[in-house]
């Protein structure tokens, strides 16, 4: 087989190897001019548990089968990571009804090692928290995002892969049993594959409705929320992730570390209209009113603006979270295009486990 899949990102890079590692003919096809410049440089560089999705959804699954994958797959190619594991607070007992909640999703996704904390108990692990309760995620941790990608960009070329960078797809077309592709850039052309992936993130609704057949209406809307992360200098004061209860349209402005120990928080959730990357400023009274709800003792002036990310959301304000798409012909009818539709987080943790998935669907 011969196939073609377009974005670059962490999951686009992990289904174009998995490909690959199957025996088809891959190209990987980007845009931009390297990988990993959109939806998946500007993460928080989390491996998920998988305890926040409802039982059953492709997000869980994924998750938590691509959360063991992760980890094997750093382990074997030297990827950093550290498993730092994480702490939900509840910051009044308000809250506490969320935690059991989660953790009770967790424990039927297959979550393994959560644990309910009192107050105590929470603090005797960060003496710097304030909370009522806390979930005890151990399996949650963080990873070099970057160092995982060119892994497996290496991995993929080791299979005889090609990326192909500055390559923009202008239109696919199914003629005589194959895609018919156009493309663009410095050296516009024409080439024929058996399979097409759309792993294009931000653009994947605009390239699904580039491709001839694909019905208008079964292309999801597009909903785009940003979500800015500020900085914090200084010795860290916690050693494990610390996320608040969910709020509607993500998890919460939540304590990250790097794998240096440097401590960022974020994402907040503004939804937006078109792709913007600077950091206002004037967002860190809001951070630091609500970091403090669970460390009172953050130094005033200490956030510095970060970065920003763009999530691609199905759903909007409002909305019940929708899951992950992973649509193939089944759902619409066109043979050998499988295309993924809000791959937000936990897309990077559940990137390995999505690209069998759809390895699967593409060489049945």
């Amino acid at each position: 087989m011969e196939a073609l899949v377009v974005g670059a990102g962490v999951v686009g890079l992990a289904v174009a190897r998995a490909l690959a590692l199957r025996g088809a003919s891959v190209i990987l096809a980007e845009a931009a001019e390297a990988i990993g410049t959109g939806v998946s440089a500007r993460s928080s560089e989390v491996i998920h548990g998988g305890m926040y999705y409802p039982p059953g959804s492709l997000r869980a699954r994924h998750c938590v089968e691509g959360r063991h994958r992760l980890v094997g797959f750093c382990e074997s190619h030297g990827v950093p990571y550290r498993l730092c594991g994480k702490l939900i607070v509840a910051t009044r007992e308000a809250e506490r009804p969320t935690l059991e909640t989660i953790a009770s999703r967790g424990t039927e996704n297959g979550v393994e090692g959560l644990r309910l904390l009192n107050r105590a108990e929470a603090v005797a692990l960060e003496p710097a928290l304030s909370c009522v309760a806390a979930l005890h995620s151990p399996a949650t941790g963080i990873v070099d995002s970057h160092a995982l990608m060119l892994a497996l960009l290496g991995d993929l070329e080791d299979a005889g892969g090609v990326l192909a960078l500055r390559t923009p797809i202008e239109s696919a077309e199914r003629r005589e049993g194959r895609w018919h592709i156009r493309f663009g850039g410095a050296a516009p052309g024409a080439l024929q594959v058996d399979g097409l992936v759309n792993a294009a993130g931000l653009g994947a609704q605009a390239l699904a409705r580039r491709i001839e057949g694909s019905v208008p209406t079964r292309v999801p809307r597009q909903v785009l929320a940003k979500g800015s992360y500020f900085g914090c200098g200084g010795k860290p004061a916690f050693t494990r992730l610390i996320y608040p209860a969910p709020v509607e349209g993500g998890l919460g402005i939540h304590l990250t570390l790097d794998l240096a120990g440097r401590m960022r928080f974020g994402p907040d959730v503004e939804w937006v209209d078109e792709p913007d990357y600077t950091v206002d400023p004037a967002r860190a009274g809001g951070f630091e009113a609500a970091i403090r709800r669970y460390w009172p003792s953050l130094p005033d002036g200490r956030l510095t603006p970060d970065y920003a990310g763009i999530r691609p959301k199905l759903s909007g304000p409002g909305d019940t979270a929708a899951d992950f798409r992973i649509d193939g012909p089944p759902e619409h009818g066109l043979p050998g295009l499988v295309q993924l539709f809000g791959i937000e987080s936990p897309g990077l943790t559940s990137s390995l486990s999505l690209a069998e998935a759809v390895a699967g669907q593409l060489m049945a």
